[in-house]
Formats: structure tokens, C-alpha cells, sequence
């Protein structure tokens, strides 16, 4: 390049930096790389999990086993508490897993000029002061400013929210990096934008998170991440229980040391009771039902990367959706065409094309690149190709002679064409409907008249271009577009079509009592059109020019009516976001650009799409569309529904059966009678109760009315009075019938031991029939949740072994059963489900 060229006003010359400088800068400022959530270790994650009362309970009673010389029973616990640790590690490290699979970990790539040598790159080498060159179908990979352009044109939608590409062109060295994305006839580039024409050289000006793209990424970083509604109940609950359990747990330490003088076995009953009233469940059947929940999803081709947001789908009351890539597919498409002064709507009924309309799209294909990577010249082709199949107006054989580029000046194009069938060549324009009304000199009346046609299509949020053809007879081509006589042809008008499952989900959630709200970055105009399409309330469009005018108090108000929002930035997004949850929403946001990633993050549950999103906002996302399909959003607010609800059901049985649990401790200690529950008992229990609690009735069907009802009301409490009285009235029911059983059975005769064998097998046994009692459709519908039967199946076999099997029996104190007390075991758990059933769920606790 000559000295006067572009290149040669960077700061480092047409050689670029030498790979010496490259790598001290490197080293000063870091890899170009972005904002990435950390990943915990497998040693974190089991720390983490010992952590935990219970484990902690289980190695201080297993340390007082051994103090006691029972090595058996110190064994027995220690070995529950690594099965347990096991599967909870084995069930985190495979989500992490799944997740990984998800994160691109190829490395964009990047030409760059270092040393005068042209040579690719990781796109993470690039520093500032790198001259990098861009063609056709690049990624940007960091944000400068152009030195040279040749008819460049970007695709900012990911940043700036704009369907449109925007042109390009070069500016002076030293500019900086300008105001942000968006807009024509600047000389920056960003990274993430996509070259969809024309070829550029730029001086890189910032890398990683000082780009424009990193910002955003480190605004994630000071986003808190928000805990679900359930969560923040669960944790009240657990902790109001878990100061109780210990007041009580030393009651029965004193007590025991001080009427039978053994501290150490007080100290075993205390944990004994502790561990009956720990509600260590909670937290494993959450886990376990978003854990399901998220496999279920999985199979709808949806990734779940943070599993509290399933549940927080079932009470979500505003879904905010963005236009681009999201309701629209992110891709232009001819929408209308006009010519002849008529007007075509294309729709999927169109088949056929008046012969007007074939040269209207003859010329503006011509007008158009050979190989397009443009979006909207790329639609060109597949309309024209489409409806000129079998016509003479597509016309392989002509070859590209001359083309006039796009100007700040006259935004319009041409291309010059030698034709083998014609004596001379044939010129095709199109561009601006101003700009080639100009270029066709049309009179002052046919310009009104064709304007208002442009208004008309502009006002349906189409995108509306002008199309004109001329001939050039002389050999010389000439400067201007203007040297040359156009006739004008006609108007084509484009969109960013609406996904076709867009409008009858948007229709769904709506019936579901979930509000919709549309943010973009496109203009008001094109943001109603779409919202019309897709079934959401288009009568109040806010832009966001008007949001930097409102205080938040305003904002708030704003949101409450409002339901399209437009030419919004990404801070704003923010705004939006929280304004909505300070107006006690429970906000889902969906999205795939870099612009929408703070708000991803902010919300409640943030909805990425996978195929089009950006990294960053799979990053910031709770939930990820690997297909992008709209519906599955209402595939994942049932799912979520499905899951709550069964969820009451779960947690009515769980708190049923610790009532026994502390009963069956407590009692026999204040009576004088032999201790009945040991640490070992309860954690049997334990190892039944979570996976009947998570298992079963996570499996439980939804609801056919599930998406007919509004969603649940924020702040409503998982644990009511309601709950708490049946799950209360069923324990007491259960441990009643197993204190009459087992002190009839000693008073029998039987013995100890046997009448622990005969007590713990009614109480399993009652621990099952509770489970068919708080099943939302009765005993008598099990046909549909196989869990069921394999949970029952596999429970009573552990029943039989640990009370048959001699060793497996010394350990747990079982003394032989005859079959007559087997009977009455039956008979006992017969009558507690029974008796069990009196109190019922009326009205359904659910709200159906």
C-alpha cells in the first residue's frame, strides 16, 4: 500500500506490531476473552455437601459408636453417609456435565498484519494496536476503528438490537471507538458483529472486557444472582425447625442422663432426635425435582443451567420477550411488493407472480451480489428464485461488468451487466426509495404519490427499498450513477418474519394468566407492527428515549400499562427488568443478543436461545432454547407447574412423617419404656423417605387444567397452616398406630426386639400408605407413575432384608416376627391409612 493509503495512518504502519510487541502487550492486558461464570470443583461440591447438619449428625453419632465400642453400628453410619455423599456428587458433576457441552470451545480465529506478515490468529491473541482484516461472513473479534472499507456493511443486532445491517465506512485513525452500535456510515466495528458484505481493515482499540461486548459482560458481574421465592420459604422453614430440633434434642439429653445416668446414650438419643426433626429432605427434593424437572425439559430441547428457576417458572406473571431472533427469526423476508401502481401482498397462498412483478425482481436481483451474505439481499435471491423458476428473467449467463457502491451521498447501488442476447448492457439500482426517485428524476407528483406508498409499507414495519433498471450503450463506463437514464420499477418491502409457533404460544401464556412484554432495539414502528403479529397489546409503545425521561417511581407505573417497549438500550432492559419486579412480578426474560444479557441475568428466570445466542447470554441465562423454539418457554412454565404442585404434595407427605419420627424418639424415653429408634432406624427412613418424597410425586402427572389458571400468588407459602394441619393430622395418625402396636406387642410378651421388628415394619409400611394418600388422584388411579410401584417394590424389599436377614437384623436390633405378628402389622397400617384419610384434601391445597 502506498504511503497515502488508510492503513498507513495507524499508529504502527501497514506492518501492524511486531510479534515481540503483540506479546508484551498481550501479557500487559490479558487474552481477549470474556465474562465466564466459574465452575465448582469436585472437591468443593463434596465439601459443600458434608457441610450439611445431617452428615455432620451422622459422623458425631458414628464417633459416639466407637466410643462405645459398637463398631458395627459406627460402620453402618459411616457407610450411609458415603452412599449419600456419593449420589449427590455423581448427580451435580453430571449437570456440570451437561452444561459443558453446551459452551462453544472453539476459538473464533482472526486475520491480522504483524510485522508486514499477513497471518491467522486465536481471536484471544488479538491486543490493541493489532490491524486485523475482515471479509464476508467474519465475526468481528474486537472493537476498532476501520482504516479501510469497501462496501462493508455489519450485522450489530446481537449488540444493538437492529435487524438491519448497518453500513460502514472508514474514518480517520486516532477516532476511538464512537458511541455504541447501531447506525449507518460509521467507521467502528464491534465484536460479536458479523460481516455480511464487503471486506474492511481495522486498528484494533480494545480487546476482552474493555470491548463493547466485555462491558456488558462485566455488568453480569455486578448483577446479584436473585433466590427463588421457594427457596427463600424452604431455608425460613428449615431454620425455625432446626432451632426447635435442637432445644428439644437437648431436653432429651438432660432428661436421659439424669434418669437412666448415661450421657452418652442421652447424647445418642438427643442426635437420634435431631435427626428425626431435621428437615434435611427439603433441600434433597428440591434438588431432586429440579434435577428431573430439568431432564424432562432436556427432552423439549431445553438446557437448564441453573435448576431453581424451573420452579420459579410455575409463578411467573410477566414474560418479556425480545423481538429479534426471539419472536422474529432474525432472517428478512419480502413481505410486499408494488409495481405497475398495484400493490401484492406475499403471503403462503401467493403461487403465482404477475409479469410486472418479474421484472421488478429480475432487476432487483441483479442489483444484488453473485453469492450474497447479506440478509436482505440473500431473501432477494430466495423470493426471486422462487417465483422466476421457469422464466426467462433469471439469468445465469449474464456476467458482473461494473459496480457503483453505496454512498452517505446517494444511497442507492448499481450493477452494469454484459449480456450475450442484447446489444448493450443492462443497469439495475436499487436503494432508498429517495434515492432512486432521484436517480430516475421522476416529476414532483409521481415522488407524493410513491411516498405515500413507502409511508403505508413503512407503517406495517416493513423495511421498503426502490428498484430501477436503465441500459448504457456506450463502451466507457461512466463516474456516476446519475449519467445514466433510470426507469423506476417498482418497491419491495421486507420484514423480519414472526416465527409461525410465536403467535398461538404468545396465546397460550396469556391463557396460562402470564403477561407479555416486547423489548427491542428496533424502531417503534416495526415493534408494533410485530407485536400485532404476534398477538401482543400494540397500544402503548414506550421507546426508550422516553424511559431516560421517567424516574423510576414513573417507570414502574409505566410497565404496569405498557406492553412494547422499543429502541431500548441494554441498560434500559436492566430497568425494565427490575422496574417489573419492584411492581412484585415474578419476571421471566427471554433473549439471545449480547444487549440482552444483563437483563438475562437479572431476572427471575432468564430464557436464552441457543442457536442464535450469543455465549454471553447462554452465560446469563437460567434456561437455554436449544432449537430456539419459541414454545417450549410454555413447555417449561408447565413443566414448572407441574412441578410446584407436586411439590405440595411431597412436603405434606415429608412433614407427616417426621411426626412419628419425634414421637416414636420422645415417648419411650418419658414412659420408661426401651428407646424404639435408633440413629441407624432414622436413617433408614431417610434413605425410604427421599427418594418416595422426590421421586414418586415428581413423577405425578400434571394437572389437565394446569395452563387454565392463573399462576400462584407471589409471596404465597409453600408451608400453610392448611398443609401443616393435614401433614400433622396424618403423622399423629401414624405414630399413634405404631406406639399402640409396639407396646402391645411388649406387654404380649414379644420382647423387645421383636416388638421394634413389628413397630418398624407397621411404620414403613404407614410411610407407604401416606404416600397413596396425598397422591393428588387417590389410591386407586396408580397405572400412571411406575415410580410408584419400583419405589414400593424396592422398599419392602430392604424391609424384608433388614428384618429377615440375620446379620443385616443384629444390626438394627430386629428379633424374629412369626407370621401371625406379620398380620397385625398389615392390619395396623391398614387402619392408619384409613384413619389417615378422615381429614382430606378439601379444597385441593393446589387450587383446583
Amino acid at each position: 500500500m502506498s504511503p497515502e493509503s488508510p492503513l498507513a495512518a495507524a499508529n504502527h504502519g501497514p506492518d501492524g506490531l511486531s510479534d515481540a510487541e503483540a506479546a508484551a502487550t498481550l501479557a500487559r492486558v490479558g487474552p481477549n476473552t470474556l465474562f465466564v461464570e466459574p465452575r465448582r470443583t469436585l472437591w468443593r461440591l463434596t465439601c459443600e455437601i458434608l457441610r450439611e447438619p445431617m452428615f455432620l449428625l451422622l459422623l458425631v453419632a458414628g464417633s459416639i459408636y466407637l466410643l462405645l465400642g459398637d463398631v458395627r453400628e459406627a460402620l453402618l453410619l459411616l457407610g450411609f453417609v458415603l452412599v449419600i455423599v456419593l449420589m449427590t456428587v455423581l448427580q451435580e458433576r453430571r449437570t456440570e456435565r451437561v452444561l459443558e457441552t453446551l459452551r462453544e470451545l472453539a476459538s473464533p480465529r482472526a486475520v491480522v498484519r504483524r510485522g508486514g506478515v499477513q497471518k491467522t490468529v486465536a481471536a484471544t491473541e488479538l491486543v490493541p494496536g493489532d490491524i486485523v482484516l475482515i471479509g464476508e461472513g467474519d465475526r468481528v473479534p474486537a472493537d476498532g476503528e476501520l482504516l479501510m472499507a469497501n462496501e462493508l456493511s455489519l450485522d450489530e443486532s446481537q449488540l444493538s438490537g437492529e435487524s438491519v445491517p448497518v453500513r460502514k465506512l472508514a474514518g480517520l485513525a486516532g477516532a476511538g471507538r464512537g458511541a455504541g452500535p447501531g447506525g449507518d456510515d460509521t467507521p467502528f466495528a464491534y465484536a460479536g458483529s458479523q460481516v455480511v458484505q464487503g471486506q474492511g481493515v481495522m486498528r484494533v482499540c480494545a480487546t476482552g472486557l474493555e470491548t463493547e461486548l466485555g462491558k456488558i459482560g462485566k455488568m453480569l458481574g455486578t448483577i446479584e444472582q436473585p433466590i427463588s421465592p421457594l427457596q427463600q420459604e424452604t431455608r425460613r422453614f428449615v431454620r425455625l425447625l432446626a432451632i426447635y430440633g435442637l432445644v428439644l434434642s437437648l431436653v432429651v439429653l438432660v432428661l436421659y442422663g439424669v434418669t437412666r445416668g448415661n450421657w452418652l446414650a442421652g447424647l445418642l438419643a438427643g442426635i437420634t432426635l435431631a435427626m428425626g426433626l431435621l428437615p434435611q429432605e427439603f433441600p434433597v427434593i428440591l434438588t431432586v425435582f429440579m434435577a428431573l424437572g430439568a431432564r424432562r425439559l432436556a427432552h423439549d430441547r431445553v438446557l437448564t443451567r441453573r435448576l431453581n428457576a424451573i420452579e420459579t417458572l410455575g409463578q411467573t406473571s410477566v414474560l418479556c420477550v425480545d423481538k429479534t431472533g426471539t419472536l422474529t427469526h432474525n432472517r428478512m423476508a419480502v413481505r410486499q411488493l408494488y409495481a405497475d401502481g398495484r400493490s401484492l401482498v406475499v403471503d403462503d397462498a401467493l403461487s403465482t407472480l404477475d409479469e410486472p412483478y418479474h421484472e421488478l425482481l429480475e432487476y432487483l436481483i441483479l442489483a444484488s451480489e453473485i453469492d450474497p451474505i447479506d440478509p436482505m439481499e440473500r431473501a432477494f435471491h430466495r423470493f426471486g428464485h422462487s417465483y422466476l423458476a421457469g422464466t426467462e428473467h433469471l439469468r445465469p449467463d449474464w456476467a458482473l461488468t461494473q459496480e457503483y457502491e453505496l454512498t452517505p451521498q446517494l444511497q442507492a447501488m448499481s450493477h452494469g451487466w454484459t449480456a450475450p442476447d442484447r446489444d448493450y448492457y443492462p443497469v439495475a439500482s436499487k436503494g432508498a426509495p429517495e434515492a432512486v426517485f432521484d436517480l430516475c428524476h421522476l416529476p414532483e407528483a409521481q415522488c407524493v404519490q410513491l411516498l405515500r406508498e413507502v409511508e403505508t409499507l413503512a407503517e406495517q414495519g416493513l423495511r421498503v427499498l426502490a428498484v430501477a433498471k436503465a441500459r448504457h450503450d456506450g463502451v466507457e463506463w461512466p463516474e456516476r450513477q446519475h449519467d445514466f437514464d433510470f426507469e423506476f420499477l417498482g418497491l419491495v418491502g421486507l420484514a423480519d418474519p414472526v416465527r409461525t409457533e410465536v403467535p398461538e404460544a404468545i396465546a397460550q401464556c396469556r391463557e396460562a394468566g402470564v403477561r407479555l412484554v416486547m423489548i427491542t432495539g428496533d424502531y417503534p414502528v416495526t415493534a408494533q407492527a410485530v407485536a400485532r403479529q404476534a398477538g401482543i397489546d400494540d397500544a402503548l409503545v414506550v421507546s426508550g428515549d422516553r424511559m431516560e425521561q421517567l424516574d423510576d417511581a414513573a417507570l414502574r407505573d409505566v410497565v404496569r400499562q405498557a406492553e412494547v417497549f422499543a429502541r431500548v438500550r441494554p441498560h434500559q432492559k436492566l430497568r425494565l427488568v427490575e422496574a417489573l419486579k419492584a411492581n412484585g412480578d415474578v419476571v421471566a426474560m427471554t433473549g439471545d443478543g449480547v444487549n440482552d444479557a444483563p437483563a438475562l441475568r437479572a431476572a427471575h428466570i432468564g430464557i436464552a436461545m441457543g442457536r442464535r445466542g450469543t455465549q454471553v447470554a447462554r452465560e446469563a441465562a437460567a434456561l437455554i432454547l436449544l432449537d430456539d423454539n419459541f414454545t417450549a418457554i410454555v413447555a417449561a412454565m408447565r413443566q414448572g407447574r407441574r412441578i410446584y404442585d407436586n411439590l405440595v404434595k411431597a412436603v405434606t407427605y415429608v412433614i407427616a412423617v417426621h411426626v412419628p419420627l419425634i414421637g416414636l424418639t420422645v415417648v419411650p424415653l418419658l414412659l420408661g419404656w426401651p428407646l424404639l429408634l435408633a440413629p441407624a432406624h432414622v436413617v433408614f427412613l431417610e434413605l425410604v423417605i427421599d427418594p418416595v418424597g422426590s421421586i414418586v410425586f415428581e413423577n405425578e402427572a400434571a394437572h389437565p387444567r394446569v395452563m387454565r389458571r392463573p399462576p400462584r400468588r407471589v409471596g404465597e407459602p409453600l408451608f400453610s397452616p392448611r398443609r401443616l394441619a393435614l401433614s400433622v393430622w396424618q403423622g399423629g395418625v401414624l405414630f399413634v398406630g405404631v406406639l399402640a402396636l409396639y407396646a402391645a406387642a411388649m406387654r404380649l410378651g414379644s420382647g423387645t426386639e421383636a416388638a421394634r421388628s413389628m413397630a418398624f415394619q407397621t411404620l414403613v409400611m404407614g410411610n407407604l400408605g401416606l404416600v397413596f394418600r396425598n397422591r393428588h388422584r387417590g389410591a386407586l388411579r396408580q397405572e400412571q407413575n411406575r415410580a410408584l410401584w419400583w419405589v414400593v417394590g424396592l422398599t419392602l424389599a430392604m424391609l424384608l432384608l433388614v428384618t429377615q436377614l440375620a446379620p443385616l437384623a443384629a444390626l438394627f436390633h430386629f428379633g424374629p416376627v412369626t407370621p401371625w405378628q406379620y398380620l397385625y402389622c398389615l392390619l395396623a397400617a391398614g387402619v392408619i391409612y384409613l384413619l389417615a384419610g378422615w381429614v382430606r384434601q378439601s379444597p385441593d391445597p393446589i387450587g383446583y
